[in-house]
């Protein structure tokens, strides 16, 4: 199982990089409507969706991502920014910012399909579309968000390991604690600090330090919050992975629970800039 895990995950780094400084705009974009389409099958699964059923959710969510996408202008090289994309944006932050810590300490349950399509919509719509956006603005910037997350990810496993002692969320995913969300924190932290003083010295300040922590540690909070709720969801729907197309590591869903919350607020961010 570690070999296979291993195979696949270089396998996935290599086609992410590839695809990310190779592709044409409206190749990534189409990228990002395939892994929308993707993730949709298996959230449909997690709904409680027939196969019928979740091959139209499916299709939908990838013509909704590549339509969306090309009518804000990330098909082409237009580098204007795509404010069309705010309010996608914004709702995606008000789910994970305000609503999913009461959904978590409530726990409560997707009914019906049509519930499962609108939180469907809000959970990963915005995201792909996000994926695309970023790399229009440099690949290099989507390469540092995905990458704070997977930090954020990996940080977060080997501190809870080394000293995990108090459950984050005992009833939703036990192997989670405090130390290894602070270990999380810390290891973003540092990440952005490395990035920063390679890519941008004279910014490296009091005043900046003081400005981006605060920021990273809300960015890595909500990233958590995407892993407890895709957590939740699995456990509601009695599964261990959200599926598997990715041999070794479950499902798509699986892999980017975190960025379905990060990638939004990324986006809202670049926007906010923009202006």
């Amino acid at each position: 199982m570690l070999r296979t895990r291993i195979i696949t995950a270089l396998v996935l780094l290599g086609g992410l990089l590839a695809g990310i400084f190779l592709l044409p705009p409206w190749g990534w974009l189409a990228f990002a409507a395939t892994i929308c389409a993707a993730a949709a099958w298996e959230w449909g699964g997690l709904g409680g969706f027939p196969v019928g059923r979740r091959s139209v959710f499916a299709a939908l969510m990838g013509i909704a991502c590549l339509l969306t996408g090309a009518m804000s202008g990330l098909a082409g090289d237009d580098a204007s920014p795509p404010t069309g994309l705010a309010a996608l944006y914004l709702a995606s932050g008000v789910f994970w910012v305000a609503v999913v810590p009461v959904w978590l300490a409530r726990k409560w349950r997707i009914t019906g399909a049509a519930g499962t399509v609108i939180v469907g919509l809000v959970v990963l719509l915005p995201p792909a579309l996000a994926l695309a956006h970023l790399r229009m603005l440099g690949p290099w910037l989507l390469l540092a968000v995905m990458a704070a997350t997977f930090v954020s990810d990996i940080a977060a496993y080997f501190t809870g390991r080394a000293f995990g002692r108090h459950k984050l969320a005992p009833a939703i995913s036990p192997g989670k604690t405090w130390e290894g969300a602070g270990g999380a924190v810390a290891g973003v932290l540092v990440f952005a600090l490395i990035v920063l003083a390679a890519s941008a010295p004279s910014m490296l300040d009091g005043r900046t330090i003081l400005l981006v922590v605060p920021l990273l540690a809300a960015f890595t909070a909500v990233g958590v919050l995407g892993d407890l709720f895709e957590s939740l969801l699995k456990r509601q729907a009695g599964v261990k992975d959200s599926g598997s197309l990715l041999p070794g590591h479950g499902g798509i869903l699986d892999r980017i629970d975190s960025l379905t919350s990060t990638l939004p607020l990324a986006g809202l961010a670049a926007l906010w800039l923009a202006l």
